[in-house]
């Protein structure tokens, strides 16, 4: 997957996320599951859903709580392992794909990148990017080092990720506090933040992770098969 596809995506949902009540507002994983599930051929197990996001059971039961809770998927024993949850999506969840797939679609056609794809692809995309967890302030290293290589203010990157202002903000002093980037006099009102060289090290290493991932055409009938071109 190119590196631009994937921040213009993140993007279009941040903005999408944001018109929607607290209540009904899903994280890109939470979103993801449900691509995963709808594009399955068969249910898939809890335990099987967190290996493919690289999440932690717990993390994973947490994100299925939800979504059930929502009406958005259905959970069932395993008939192999009684202990094991077995998830499929419901009419309603497919229905909600569909929807936030849609309005990411709408929000895509007014730039470039990915503009020309209709939501059922979009879907694809999301299935892949879901498979790897990525902070707010993931998201401001790579678009410091991909769009804003000599620094840019909160401003710039509140617009550029979609994401609101108290978020990008806190993102942004975690990672100077951490050494990942630092604050520059920009000649205006507010500094600009650039990476520092253990930032770009950062960055690279999540684009390198980005870039390995596969943006399948057709669901295959395992979530390994789904996944075995990535890793």
């Amino acid at each position: 997957m190119d590196i631009g596809e994937y921040i213009s995506a993140r993007r279009a949902y941040n903005i999408v996320r944001q018109r929607i009540s607290s209540e009904q507002r899903l994280t890109f994983e939470e979103l993801s599951v449900l691509a995963l599930l709808e594009l399955s051929s068969r249910p898939l197990s809890t335990s099987e859903i967190a290996g493919w996001q690289h999440a932690l059971r717990p993390t994973m039961t947490h994100r299925a709580d939800r979504l059930a809770a929502l009406g958005l998927i259905d959970r069932s024993q395993g008939s192999s392992d009684r202990r094991n949850v077995v998830c499929s999506i419901t009419e309603a969840g497919i229905e909600r794909l569909g929807e936030l797939c849609g309005q990411i679609r709408h929000v895509l056609a007014r730039g470039k990148v990915l503009a020309r794809i209709d939501a059922e692809r979009i879907k694809q995309y999301v299935r892949a990017m879901g498979q790897y967890y990525m902070r707010a302030s993931d998201l401001v290293l790579l678009d410091l080092a991909v769009n804003r290589r000599e620094g840019a203010p909160i401003a710039l990157l509140v617009g550029s990720l979609g994401l609101l202002q108290p978020t990008v903000s806190m993102s942004v002093q975690a990672l100077e506090d951490g050494g990942f980037v630092e604050r520059v006099a920009s000649g205006t009102k507010d500094a600009k933040a650039r990476l520092t060289d253990t930032g770009r090290l950062r960055a690279e290493e999540l684009i390198v992770r980005i870039e390995s991932l596969v943006v399948k055409r057709k669901a295959r009938s395992s979530v390994w098969e789904s996944t075995a071109g990535n890793n």
